[in-house]
């Protein structure tokens, strides 16, 4: 294991803050030097990404969580040769299907009706474990993230989600060492997911969380935590 790892990038998933990753700059932020991306401002992925090149290191590692792989995705066509070693959590390469579309339409007609705890609420059975749906403290914080970045940010994340490209076509092209990190029982993206970017990434592996929904670093903290420092260490 390497004593000086590389700086570190990390960017989140839609609703989510800098509380998400509270875990891994614990256990890790005393040898690795990281930066939370802001994923607040901007509409489109392309800007979201633009922003995080404008205030990274030269070369840092990326590590990226659900919304915040279509980040990384549009940081490797944009800039490739700034990352050193990219990791994919709990992510997806296709663009939004008619399923997945009209379901972020809901939300933001529950969002422009007044309803901005009720889209929380909805989402909160398909980003924990089943066995998690009852941890008062694991849900409030997830509440308290949704509540910290509040409607009109869940906007404008949504209206880049949902006008994102499909980034199947350019997985082959992804030059650096790769890491898809997945939780068995994610209920937002499947193994077929993961099974789909193992076959495209040229040099990638996957790791599995086993009794973990798509909250990695909240649900499993510790056994996420040393599959990050094994890969940005190494």
């Amino acid at each position: 294991m390497s004593d000086t790892p590389a700086p570190v990038v990390l960017v989140s998933g839609q609703l989510l803050t800098d509380a998400f990753w509270a875990p891994v700059i614990a256990a890790l932020g005393h040898r690795i030097d990281f930066t939370i991306a802001d994923h607040t401002k901007d509409d489109t992925v392309a800007g979201m990404a633009e922003r995080l090149l404008k205030t990274a290191p030269p070369v840092f590692d990326l590590v990226a969580h659900a919304m915040g792989g279509f980040v990384a995705f549009e940081v490797m066509h944009q800039a490739p040769e700034r990352v050193r070693r990219l990791v994919l959590m709990s992510t997806l390469a296709p663009n939004d299907g008619p399923a997945q579309t009209e379901r972020r339409q809901g939300y933001i007609r529950l969002v422009e009706s007044g309803n901005f705890a009720g889209v929380v609420e909805e989402r909160i059975p398909i980003l924990v474990h089943p066995d998690r749906r009852s941890d008062e403290d694991l849900l409030a914080v997830v509440r308290g993230m949704a509540l910290d970045t509040g409607a009109e940010t869940f906007l404008r994340q949504q209206r880049a989600i949902m006008s994102r490209a499909d980034s199947r076509p350019s997985l082959a092209t992804i030059p650096c060492p790769t890491l898809l990190i997945w939780g068995r029982e994610d209920g937002i993206t499947t193994k077929a997911h993961q099974d789909e970017m193992l076959a495209a990434i040229p040099d990638v592996r996957l790791e599995i969380v086993e009794q973990c929904g798509h909250l990695l670093t909240l649900e499993r903290p510790a056994e996420t935590v040393l599959i990050l420092e094994d890969w940005l260490g190494g």
